[in-house]
């Protein structure tokens, strides 16, 4: 699933590979250290940037399928992954990277992921994976996916969980009014039910441990300051349409809000690692 464009997906990509969880990332490469390959399913996959950051943690030889609902984020990674590769090569509508001396053979594949999960992780899939995706989904969702995942045996990772918290500089009186209606709005139904919004990050490490798993969480904050004006503007214009929609703060105060010059912000997430005993 995706309902983002391309050039959001771009915009943040930089912000997303800093503020990746080491510490967690560590524990996915040690997983995994001894491996020659590895089969991954990266959901939500967008325009491919989890592939990008993720891939130097895993074996020499591995196989990605890239599910989105959204054929043409699927055709921007594409072009994006093959821009990034040392060497690309396609065997159908497969490609085959090499990239800092790994070769990665990825797949895509278009699904509505809200019916067809638990389908996709019975493919022999070794690694279920997704950045900035899961806080979109329902608590249910997350439930029957960590129950898939654990039936295939599979280990889990997921980065950039967002979990409510957010600080912008200069604060202002109507920062927490506004965050409080961004996430009623982050709550409700983005296609999979009512979503978990800042809570996911705690339904994935509690589900997986429930199921015997091992589960490992970490914060992956963006701290974005004046580098990141862009992104930064484009957060505060997405958080006035939601606030918006939402209808629980009046116009005067969203405009008010909105005209504040902003030079940082920090906005919290979580990463989570899950792994058989």
């Amino acid at each position: 699933m995706s309902d983002f464009s391309a050039e959001w997906l771009d915009l943040r990509e930089a912000a997303d590979r800093r503020a990746r969880n080491p510490q967690v990332a560590n524990a996915v490469s040690a997983r995994f250290a001894l491996r020659d390959e590895l089969n991954v399913l990266d959901l939500g996959s967008g325009t491919g940037a989890n592939l990008r950051a993720t891939a130097h943690l895993l074996p020499s030889r591995q196989t990605w399928t890239l599910v989105d609902r959204d054929a043409a984020l699927l055709d921007a990674a594409r072009t994006k992954l093959t821009r990034w590769a040392d060497a690309h090569t396609t065997d159908g509508d497969a490609l085959e990277l090499e990239k800092s001396g790994r070769k990665i053979r990825v797949i895509f594949k278009s699904a509505d992921l809200a019916h067809d999960t638990q389908a996709l992780i019975a493919e022999g899939v070794q690694l279920v994976t997704a950045s900035a995706f899961f806080d979109l989904t329902s608590e249910s969702y997350i439930r029957e996916l960590a129950k898939a995942v654990v039936s295939a045996k599979a280990a889990f990772y997921a980065t950039l969980v967002y979990n409510g918290l957010q600080k912008w500089t200069p604060h202002r009186p109507a920062d927490n009014q506004m965050t409080a209606a961004f996430q009623r709005h982050q709550m409700g139904d983005k296609g999979f039910g009512s979503a978990a919004g800042p809570l996911a990050g705690s339904h994935l490490v509690d589900q997986f441990r429930i199921n015997g798993y091992l589960a490992l969480s970490g914060e992956s904050p963006w701290r974005l300051d004046r580098a990141d004006r862009m992104l930064i503007e484009e957060l505060v214009r997405g958080h006035a349409v939601a606030v918006t929609e939402d209808g629980g703060v009046d116009e005067k105060t969203i405009v008010t809000w909105v005209n504040v010059p902003r030079s940082a912000a920090f906005v919290g997430h979580t990463d989570v690692f899950a792994a058989p005993q």
